[in-house]
């Protein structure tokens, strides 16, 4: 009897971060039309309060991300590189959305997030960074709560298959400790990911 032959790891993965690339793709059509003012304040989830939850398989294709760029030590000089911070977030008469600013401790800024205000790993930035859950996106067409819970069990799907209990999220700066300087605090709401529910 013949054994059937078992994909490598590493071949296996890779085939689920396929499967995982398509699910984004579909996912810019869920979103087409909705833009962001590129403030950054998404990404410091001591402003918003929320931060994206990553599965497994999502947190591999981040890790890969960051390999590609020389691992978790060159990482740092991508954030670190392209000169002044971005522009605070602040609070303005008149502008609904918008938040206090917070001393640069307290805003809990994404690990992945750039001195120039970009995302270091953007073409591989997890299901919950998609989802335009900051206050401040512009809505595109209305997009439906099943549609997004459809993207969401779609990614929790692929991520079992990768790993036992890889389906449950975990807060990206939990999950990513080595990525960069994300600090501790107190449990944010959940965003995105395995426990994103998005919709119109």
């Amino acid at each position: 009897m013949r054994r059937t032959a078992t994909p490598e790891p590493h071949a296996r993965e890779a085939d689920l971060l396929a499967e995982l690339s398509a699910v984004y793709r579909e996912a810019e059509e869920v979103f087409h039309g909705w833009s962001c003012q590129a403030s950054t304040e998404c990404c410091r989830f001591g402003i918003t309060g929320r931060e994206p939850y990553v599965t497994s398989v999502e947190l591999a294709a981040v890790r890969r991300a960051i390999a590609a760029l020389g691992g978790p030590r060159a990482l740092q000089g991508v954030v670190r590189a392209g000169g002044a911070l971005a522009p605070e977030p602040t609070a303005s008469a008149g502008e609904p959305g918008r938040r206090r600013a917070l001393p640069q401790a307290a805003e809990r800024r994404c690990p992945l997030l750039t001195d120039a205000g970009r995302c270091a790993i953007y073409a591989a930035r997890p299901l919950g960074c998609r989802t335009f859950f900051c206050d401040r996106a512009a809505a595109g067409a209305p997009v439906r709560h099943h549609d997004v819970t459809r993207l969401v069990r779609k990614v929790q799907e692929i991520a079992a298959r990768h790993e036992p209990g890889g389906d449950l999220g975990r807060p990206l700066t939990r999950a990513l400790p080595d990525a960069g300087p994300g600090s501790a605090g107190g449990p944010p709401r959940a965003s995105g990911g395995a426990r994103a529910r998005r919709g119109r």
